[in-house]
């Protein structure tokens, strides 16, 4: 079983900026990537940004904005997000992916006010 704990949501004007963090535990073997998504309001989770063996790839609507550090060796996970819109407002979920099963965060709420 792996444990994740997000932190830094919060609420930010746009243009402005936000670290969140995620601190995994537990059994880390076979975990090969690590990485966020978020689900805005009326809409389905999507994928924001992943690192898997410190190759980064990220969401067309994120890129240039977002970095994301870390990963499963480090047993941490991070996004800067810079250049906030109001339609990154939304859930923040940390995600690791297992041999046999994904895991997930409890989530961090993101507001962007314009």
């Amino acid at each position: 079983q792996v444990q994740l704990v997000e932190s830094g949501g919060g609420l930010v004007q746009a243009g402005g900026s936000l670290r969140l963090s995620c601190s995994a535990s537990g059994i880390m073997f076979g975990i090969n990537a690590m990485g966020w998504y978020r689900r805005a309001p009326g809409k389905q989770r999507e994928l924001v940004a992943r690192i898997n063996g410190g190759t980064a790839s990220y969401a067309d609507s994120v890129k240039g904005r977002f970095t994301i550090s870390g990963g499963n060796a480090k047993n941490m996970v991070f996004l800067q997000m810079n250049s906030l819109k109001p339609e990154d407002t939304g859930v923040y979920y940390c995600n690791a992916v297992g041999l046999a099963a994904d895991y997930w965060g409890q989530g961090t709420q993101v507001t962007v006010s314009s």
